[in-house]
């Protein structure tokens, strides 16, 4: 078995990181601004993608690049709970 190119790897990480962030952007979307739940919905997925990063093998140099996917999860996520509302 080959292991995977690490810029492959590392579009998976992110890409994970992205689709792990949408429930959590979708049902931030509709909560007060600054409330617990606002921030138990953003910080909750981070030590999951914590694990997907080391197992991935990646360093903290590759924290920004995987934080983007994170955040545009959350950003798309509120996005879709705003268009449903629509």
């Amino acid at each position: 078995m080959t292991a995977l190119n690490p810029i492959i790897l590392l579009a998976l990480v992110t890409l994970a990181a992205l689709v792990l962030n949408l429930p959590f952007g979708y049902m931030r979307a509709k909560t007060k601004k600054l409330s617990v739940m606002w921030f138990l919905y953003i910080h909750v997925p981070i030590p999951f993608i914590f694990i997907l990063r080391t197992l991935a093998g990646f360093g903290i140099q590759f924290i920004p690049i995987i934080a983007a996917g994170a955040i545009i999860g959350q950003l798309l996520g509120g996005k879709l709970n705003n268009a449903k509302a629509s």
